[in-house]
């Protein structure tokens, strides 16, 4: 069987689904604001899917069966401004769970916790896949590293999330 690159390109007629476009939306967790939080985010992915498997034994065979779902913590990489803004809510939220010094926080779970949505963008910037992160809170923000002999490099920071489930939505979303 030959390979032609005319069989690839006819298969992927669009050019592919690109890693760097994609957009990150936050529902503020904190205050009123009703507005999502805006953060200038280098980096995320697409959350996984795991199911884990359940090994039965049979006459000296494994009869493998579907097991319960579980869901990987998400990671996003923040780039850090002058003002500290993003990092600063990251810090808040987090201090609404549990208080540095004192460690009493919010017991309710909806008082903590926030949607959270990762967008898979087209090159006209339409959204082609959307997936919905429900009932996130952040349990890990990364050191910021400083050091005198690093002078071409803006500060970055990553923020680790727990979270209940992801759901999706298919096709073109109005964005």
């Amino acid at each position: 069987m030959s390979f032609r690159v005319d069989d690839l390109k006819g298969k992927m007629p669009t050019g592919g689904a690109r890693a760097n476009l994609f957009k990150v939306i936050l529902n503020n967790p904190l205050g009123d604001d009703t507005e999502p939080m805006s953060f200038l985010c280098k980096g995320a992915a697409l959350p996984a899917s795991i199911i884990g498997q359940i090994d039965v034994p049979f006459r000296g065979r494994q009869l493998k069966v579907a097991g319960d779902r579980t869901f990987e913590n998400w990671t996003v990489t923040i780039i850090n401004e002058n003002d500290f803004a993003a990092r600063g809510t990251f810090e808040k939220w987090m201090n609404l769970m549990n208080k540095h010094v004192s460690g009493e926080g919010d017991n309710i779970i909806e008082n903590y916790t926030s949607d959270l949505v990762v967008q898979q963008l087209d090159r006209n910037n339409q959204v082609k896949k959307e997936y919905d992160i429900v009932g996130a809170f952040p349990v890990n923000l990364s050191a910021i590293d400083l050091s005198y002999d690093t002078t071409d490099a803006i500060e970055e920071f990553t923020v680790e999330f727990a979270y209940q489930y992801w759901t999706e939505n298919l096709g073109t979303v109005e964005g």
